[in-house]
């Protein structure tokens, strides 16, 4: 995450936090200084019974909302700095309008700021890696994962 030019008044260590397919993740926590480098990967997984057409799949993925905070650990619960949220269909599947980076497609995105955060919007850079698997339940009935 970057954020030129940006001090952050308090000290306390940042974390970032994301919620994707109904499910919650965070990294570990980095000091307050800009640039961020969050070197993690989260692995988030989910079964769509029922689900057998993968253009069904993307219509499902439109009404789940991917939610990415970036959260500082001032007590006693901490302070939402910035903010990104997205309908998780086209934060998985975005434009093409991406970079090739040595590691896979990279994305970069300007995060909303909160009220405790001054300067300009952190911008986030980040790649993701979609899955799409048949598999097989017991009744013999295929769906999508």
């Amino acid at each position: 995450i970057t954020c030129p030019g940006v001090l952050l008044k308090d000290k306390e260590e940042l974390y970032l936090s994301v919620f994707v397919l109904g499910q919650y993740k965070k990294t570990q926590c980095v000091p307050a200084v800009f640039p961020l480098f969050f070197q993690e990967k989260l692995v988030f997984e989910k079964t769509f019974a029922n689900t057998v057409d993968p253009g069904d799949l993307l219509k499902l993925l439109e009404f789940d909302t991917a939610v990415l905070e970036l959260v500082q650990l001032i007590p006693p619960v901490g302070k939402t700095l910035a903010t990104y949220e997205e309908n998780t269909r086209d934060f998985l599947f975005p434009d093409p309008k991406l970079t090739r980076g040595h590691r896979g497609l990279e994305r970069e995105i300007l995060m909303k700021r909160s009220s405790f955060f001054t300067g300009i919007a952190p911008k986030l850079r980040f790649s993701t890696i979609s899955l799409i698997s048949e598999s097989l339940l017991n009744s013999g009935r295929s769906h999508i994962q």
